[in-house]
């Protein structure tokens, strides 16, 4: 399905009918791949699934957008359904738009959160990371400046190349700012806020967001539980999906 939002060309999944599952998938990611999760929640709620701006079927925003625009974004596809009560389930980056969402003020009550090896908590610089990012930063500066950039023209690119993470570096300009904006910002200090019961599901050997960020996470919210997938990595739903369908259909009541 597609429709307008924001002035965004947006694709979406809509199954099922009653009380809302919002699903918000990571970075790089679409939506098609909660079909299982989909599936499941259809034979009791109305599940939507949209790919982001930026992502999937999506159109990019039409500027570098930080965590608070997308949040945004999530209102208003929301808007038209007009929920009084709604249940999230975000992966990654979708985990860190519904923890931006628990410091707004919204227009229905969050009934339920399932986060799903989701992002949020911003690492601690290593030493070692800090010394590479101070030697990166000189080199580029030396290599911008006249006469290197006249005898390796292409040096600060293949620099950055280097340096950057594969979802920076598979990313057109716009959405490279968008990670830059997102990554940088810590929402550890929003945990506190989400008074919704939240279900953890972590893969236990994800390195992507590890597990004690989940840990953290488990910590700092006030009703909160976490379901440990033994072995699983960053697509813990994927690599162990009728294990994690069952806990997820437990949570909502689904049977």
């Amino acid at each position: 399905m597609q429709k307008e939002i924001l002035g965004i060309k947006t694709e979406y999944i809509e199954k099922g009918s009653g009380e809302i599952v919002l699903m918000l998938h990571g970075w790089g990611s679409k939506a098609e791949l909660f079909s299982g999760i989909i599936d499941l929640c259809g034979k009791k709620y109305l599940a939507l699934a949209p790919d982001m701006p930026g992502f999937g079927g999506s159109d990019e925003p039409p500027e570098p957008w930080d965590v608070d625009k997308y949040a945004d974004w999530v209102l208003e596809f929301l808007k038209p359904y007009g929920p009084k009560r709604a249940i999230l389930i975000g992966h990654s980056f979708g985990g860190r738009v519904i923890i931006k969402l628990s410091e707004k003020k919204l227009p229905f009550e969050i009934s339920k959160i399932i986060l799903i090896d989701s992002a949020g908590i911003k690492p601690k610089k290593s030493l070692k990371s800090k010394i590479s990012l101070i030697s990166y930063k000189l080199g580029r500066r030396v290599m911008s400046a006249w006469p290197f950039s006249r005898i390796w023209p292409n040096a600060v690119e293949s620099m950055r190349k280097k340096r950057g993470s594969a979802d920076y570096n598979a990313a057109s300009p716009v959405m490279r700012q968008t990670l830059v904006k997102v990554v940088n910002e810590d929402l550890k200090h929003d945990l506190p806020k989400i008074s919704a019961p939240t279900l953890l599901i972590w893969g236990t050997a994800d390195t992507a967001t590890p597990l004690k960020d989940a840990e953290t996470m488990e910590k700092l919210i006030p009703d909160a539980g976490l379901v440990k997938i033994d072995g699983a990595g960053h697509y813990s739903f994927l690599e162990a999906p009728e294990y994690v369908n069952r806990v997820i259909g437990s949570f909502l009541d689904i049977k």
